[in-house]
């Protein structure tokens, strides 16, 4: 019985890992110092385009390409 518990808790976790950052996966963003305004920190991803703006430290958590119109 306890293995079982073990093996259920360790898929828990497993399962918490492999979600976390699933929202910007596909996004691989990188900071472009040239554009940033005052203490907000600007950033380009190379995967979709999308460009952010960001007060926290790092890139953002979310993509930013949701709900953009397709490029021509």
């Amino acid at each position: 019985m306890l293995l079982i518990i073990g093996f259920i808790i360790a898929f828990i976790i497993v399962a918490i890992f492999a979600r976390r950052g699933a929202a910007t996966r596909g996004c691989r963003w990188r900071e472009d110092r040239t554009g940033d305004k005052g203490s907000l920190r600007k950033y380009r991803c190379m995967a979709c385009g999308a460009e952010a703006f960001t007060a926290s430290e790092g890139p953002p958590v979310t993509c930013k390409a949701q709900g953009r119109p397709p490029a021509l």
